[in-house]
């Protein structure tokens, strides 16, 4: 295999905004940037490869947090949670595998990728009675918090 000089930006052309078409030169220069972003980060199934990170949604009440991530396609045997007194740290991998047949021609396709998403809490939780259930690609949380967190009242002076 013969050794090649990588020059990453020697497909990017002038751009001009004034030219007589400016869609035009928008179009091209979006183009060029694809091709750019697909140099650094290719990917062989059309996605990306960069890590899946779950979406969060946090709820404090007076007793607890509740927590729901969206974790879909995965088993609960599959999902580590780790909870510390002020942070919960949700981590996997994600394995899928698609397979299609048409016209005699059998496509399959894999997909594989760790994710870790770490959230830190707002108040000291009892990581001991934690209450977790993952129904319907949704990981739900209960986080009861610390007996001294959940009346915690701050005395603020006005001037």
């Amino acid at each position: 295999m013969p050794i090649t000089r990588w020059e990453p930006f020697q497909e990017i052309e002038r751009w001009e905004p004034l030219s007589r078409e400016p869609m035009w030169a928008l179009d091209q220069m979006q183009r060029q940037m694809n091709r750019l972003m697909e140099r650094f980060m290719p990917s062989g199934n059309g996605g990306s490869v960069l890590n899946y990170i779950p979406s969060a949604e946090m709820e404090e009440t007076a007793e607890d947090i509740r927590l729901k991530l969206e974790i879909p396609g995965m088993e609960a045997k599959d999902l580590n949670v780790d909870v510390t007194e002020n942070s919960v740290t949700i981590s996997g991998e994600r394995k899928s595998e698609t397979k299609t047949e048409e016209k005699g021609m059998v496509r399959s396709e894999f997909q594989y990728g760790s994710f870790e998403r770490k959230i830190s809490l707002p108040s000291h939780v009892q990581n001991d009675k934690v209450q977790a259930e993952y129904k319907n690609g949704i990981l739900s949380l209960i986080l009861p918090k610390i007996e001294g967190e959940k009346h915690k009242a701050v005395k603020i002076n006005v001037k």
